[in-house]
């Protein structure tokens, strides 16, 4: 039986994810922020077992690993999934620095952490038995196609892009591989989140305003129309799976029209276009 772990399992890609693997015969150990939420986990599938995981908590993640460790016996394990994020929306100018920082801390730093206590399990251990494990971290397209009003989650996703890279190369030593999948818009309670951010209207009097809720009604209009969370969850097995897998996928709607085609252009173009679609140029 194969084994996984995968960060921010509650919800979302991370639940698809889990559910999906553990379907397919594997035994996913999911990481999950509060016991309740594992509950709904062990009821959908029996493969799974939750484990509790702050990314920002460097003694339950400590804790973890060594809860998978006594499970695998002195094997390795097969993989890691870094999927566990927020992104709070606001204008770099004026958003607070603490909810910046909050974005680096969970979203690349708390990466980071977890995959260095876990990548003994992965095979840096030499004394295990089995192959070495795939290192999978989930980016975003805003990671390549930075957008306003998530700078510093599109920020952080081009971070977490670069540490992959500079990872992967790191272990080649030890043949444990890492590889970035980055999603376009996926239905997931992440738009929702986006909906009450905007209900709070932190910078109505700034303005950011209207440009901003322009962008939040693209924003919830694209989730709606997103593919499902399962899509990914199929593309993240085969990553896992393939003999020899890319070291970068990009996936989601149109993705010609929405990424392919929009990284091609001049970014002073993207400035006049994104300003005039959501009313941030100067008359």
């Amino acid at each position: 039986m194969k084994t996984i772990v995968i960060t921010g399992a509650s919800t979302g890609i991370g639940r698809a994810t889990a559910e999906h693997l553990a379907s397919r015969g594997w035994k996913v150990f999911a990481g999950v922020r509060k016991e309740a939420d594992g509950a709904p986990l062990v009821e959908a599938q029996p493969n799974i077992i939750p484990i509790i995981i702050d990314v920002v908590k460097a003694d339950q993640i400590r804790a973890a690993a060594h809860t998978v460790s006594a499970h695998l016996e002195g094997r390795t394990l097969d993989g890691l999934i870094n999927n566990a994020g927020i992104a709070n929306m606001g204008p770099l100018p004026v958003q607070p620095m603490d909810e910046i920082r909050m974005h680096f801390d969970i979203n690349v730093l708390g990466a980071i952490e977890v995959s260095q206590n876990f990548l003994p399990l992965l095979g840096m251990d030499e004394g295990r038995q089995g192959a070495p494990g795939r290192i999978i971290n989930i980016s975003s397209f805003g990671g390549r196609i930075p957008s306003p009003f998530l700078g510093a989650y599109c920020a952080t996703k081009a971070a977490l892009e670069s540490l992959t890279d500079s990872m992967r190369r790191e272990l080649l030593p030890f043949g444990v591989d890492a590889i970035t999948i980055a999603p376009g818009a996926i239905k997931t309670p992440i738009w929702d989140k986006a909906e009450e951010q905007d209900a709070k209207a932190p910078y109505s009097n700034t303005v950011w305003a209207e440009p901003q809720k322009k962008y939040t009604n693209m924003f919830l209009e694209a989730g709606e129309k997103g593919w499902p969370a399962i899509k990914i969850a199929e593309l993240i097995e085969t990553a896992l799976t393939d003999a020899k897998p890319k070291a970068y996928y990009a996936a989601g709607p149109e993705k010609f029209s929405n990424y392919s085609m929009v990284r091609r252009l001049p970014k002073r173009l993207l400035d006049k276009g994104m300003g005039k679609r959501f009313g941030l140029l100067k008359d």
